[in-house]
């Protein structure tokens, strides 16, 4: 079945969906925001959709298609990608410092950080239902605050398609780099949304100095902190430890995140299960991007212990890597099968991680197909969500904010 549609791109209402594969149903939406959820009224609007030139040609026929929410991406690098440009060919050394030090050395030559290459994987992401974007952008000593100009610019140019938060992000370290705190600072005094951090142990050798650090930065601005953390077992769940506490200290509850956090996985029992609980209050959010071969989190457990869990897609196709595609959807897919997800309700959970679960992630209270969420929705051709989340199912139709952006797979802004 195909999604049928008027040439409008602002939407009045969004006729004959099924939300999360209930009961069909039309959405109805004013500036941007769902204001009723009702029953399909088969007669209601029917002229609307079907005769040119009508007066209200924002009343949208979504076919019977399931509805989700769009697609929230809780850890992208949209500032790093070359996507759109020829091929290039990896040549970095292995190791988180190997993949720093390559992309340093090249990341000019590609002309990253630019608008043109941001938008190119913005517009990617948008067209494969991601309507909501968490992204670290890299602050460093070479391109100071450039980057995130760059990512707020070519944002703006997708007119509202895409809603973003920004992580002021030290990808070469931060104490180890004099200057770099001083430029997260400044980053946070200039808007972005929060400051990141960078395996304070491994990287910087000095976790409680970097913690300190940021703290002190996120408490002076009231900004959140989001650190990558890919250090295991016992020296990550140390650190993480760390943030529990400063969390507590500061006040900060809510505005914590550990991306990756591959420790929690791969600790056992009740050591992982006191963690996590830990986690939840102080109420610490963590971010995947279900990584091929890392041990699996704990997804129920956390959800149980209240600590919100978003899903992301890294980088996509840029120096540290040529694997991505901004797929959210398909990346879904991927976080299910690690996580040994078969049951419905299971593949379900999936679903929620990458969308209406992940409002946090970007700034938002609810986002979700309900009253007074923003207008966000992605249809597809399937029988149900599980059936969604196993096949990823080409877009048949993303709104955003309540205007059609793509359709049948094509982008239109």
């Amino acid at each position: 079945m195909t999604a049928t549609t008027t040439p409008a791109t602002t939407v009045t209402v969004l006729r004959d969906v099924r939300p999360w594969g209930g009961e069909r149903s039309d959405l109805h939406v004013a500036d941007g925001v769902i204001t009723a959820v009702v029953a399909h009224d088969p007669n209601a609007h029917a002229s609307t959709t079907r005769t040119p030139g009508t007066t209200d040609p924002g009343v949208v026929d979504g076919g019977g298609l399931l509805a989700l929410p769009g697609l929230v991406n809780a850890h992208a690098h949209v500032d790093k990608s070359w996507w759109g440009k020829p091929w290039v060919s990896y040549g970095g050394e292995p190791g988180t410092q190997g993949r720093i030090a390559h992309e340093r050395a090249h990341r000019d030559e590609l002309g990253i950080p630019g608008v043109d290459v941001t938008l190119a994987v913005l517009r990617e992401s948008v067209r494969t239902g991601t309507t909501a974007v968490r992204s670290h952008v890299d602050v460093d000593l070479g391109v100071g605050l450039r980057g995130i100009e760059v990512v707020r610019e070519a944002v703006a140019a997708l007119g509202g398609a895409v809603h973003a938060e920004i992580v002021a992000f030290p990808q070469d370290g931060v104490l180890r780099r004099p200057g770099v705190l001083d430029l997260l600072d400044q980053a946070a005094a200039a808007g972005a949304e929060h400051i990141g951090g960078l395996d304070p142990a491994s990287i910087d050798r000095d976790p409680v100095g970097q913690l300190d650090g940021l703290f002190a930065i996120a408490e002076r601005h009231g900004v959140g902190i989001d650190v990558h953390l890919h250090d295991g077992g016992e020296l990550g769940a140390f650190q993480i430890e760390l943030m529990i506490d400063r969390t507590l200290r500061t006040g900060l509850q809510g505005k914590v995140n550990v991306a990756h956090g591959f420790a929690v996985g791969q600790l056992a029992g009740s050591r992982q299960a006191d963690l996590v609980a830990a986690m939840g209050e102080a109420g610490i959010t963590m971010s995947t991007v279900a990584p091929i071969g890392a041990a699996p989190l704990p997804l129920h457990a956390l959800r149980a212990a209240g600590v919100p869990v978003g899903l992301g897609t890294d980088g996509i196709r840029d120096l540290w890597s040529p694997y991505g595609t901004g797929d959210l959807l398909t990346l879904t897919t991927q976080l299910a099968r690690l996580s040994g997800f078969r049951y419905d309700e299971d593949l379900v959970t999936a679903a929620r991680i990458a969308s209406a679960d992940a409002a946090r992630f970007v700034g938002r209270e609810v986002h979700d197909l309900v009253v007074g969420a923003p207008a966000d929705v992605v249809l597809v051709d399937a029988e149900n969500v599980p059936d969604a989340v196993v096949r990823a199912p080409r877009r048949a139709l993303v709104v955003a904010a309540g205007r059609v952006v793509a359709r049948d797979g094509e982008l239109l802004v």
